[in-house]
């Protein structure tokens, strides 16, 4: 199920930068969760993509949103 962006329910776009939004959610969930906990940034970077599986970006360019996903690390320090 893909997560919804936070200040606009429902809507996903097939789009780096809605991707990148989905993906910075997740990925802080999982944070919140304590489910990063001992992992590695790779194994982080997975599990936040897998959460955004069924993102239209994902799903039509999945190159692309890994790069995506590397970028809003390195961007935000995540």
């Amino acid at each position: 199920m893909p997560v919804p962006i936070p200040d606009k329910p429902g809507q996903l776009f097939d789009n780096a930068d809605s991707f990148g939004m989905v993906f910075d959610e997740a990925w802080k969930r999982h944070e919140r969760s304590g489910q990063h906990q001992g992992l590695s940034a790779e194994e982080k970077k997975q599990r936040a993509i897998a959460e955004c599986r069924e993102h239209p970006f994902m799903l039509s360019n999945p190159a692309m949103a890994e790069q995506v996903a590397d970028f809003r690390i390195r961007l935000l320090g995540l």
